[in-house]
């Protein structure tokens, strides 16, 4: 069964489908913070055109957040997944095995990440929502200028398929 995802932001909605049997331990993670509402009104503290959007830092600086299994787990880097181009789901990290809550979402082809995060889901409706969000101004350490946050993330419960 597939795990979807729903992320309300304050541009619209973005819905993501979870790899569940790529990455088990990071999907749970995903999906207990979101049911916990760990995700629900955190920011989008970085944002780079033609890059990433990132969020899932409660303290907004881009160095916090924790994960279910504590402070920190393991990378779970599978070789059939590739950074291949927007809209890929991937864990932010400062290193091998630093994984907590932060992650990104990408809007271009990455390929320099391969192999260095673990891609656990991918965007299946709300590709709109995502490239608007990529075109807002951000100021020199690439946070957005006008806050853009999760306003809630939620389990789409009862549906195999989000698409």
């Amino acid at each position: 069964m597939t795990t979807n995802i729903a992320l309300e932001t304050t541009m619209g909605t973005i819905y993501v489908e979870l790899y569940t049997e790529q990455a088990p331990k990071t999907c749970k993670n995903f999906e207990t913070l979101t049911r916990r509402g760990y995700y629900d009104t955190i920011i989008f503290h970085r944002i780079i055109p033609n890059f990433m959007l990132q969020t899932g830092d409660p303290t907004g600086t881009g160095r916090g957040g924790t994960s279910i299994y504590g402070e920190k787990f393991e990378d779970e880097i599978s070789p059939q997944l590739k950074h291949t181009g927007a809209g890929i789901l991937s864990m932010a990290n400062s290193g091998p095995h630093t994984n907590g809550s932060q992650f990104f979402i990408t809007l271009a082809p990455t390929p320099w990440l391969d192999g260095k995060h673990t891609i656990f889901g991918r965007v299946t409706r709300g590709m709109a929502v995502v490239k608007r969000m990529g075109l807002v101004r951000t100021d020199a350490q690439d946070k957005p200028v006008e806050s853009l946050r999760i306003i809630r993330a939620s389990v789409i419960e009862g549906e195999s398929d989000a698409a």
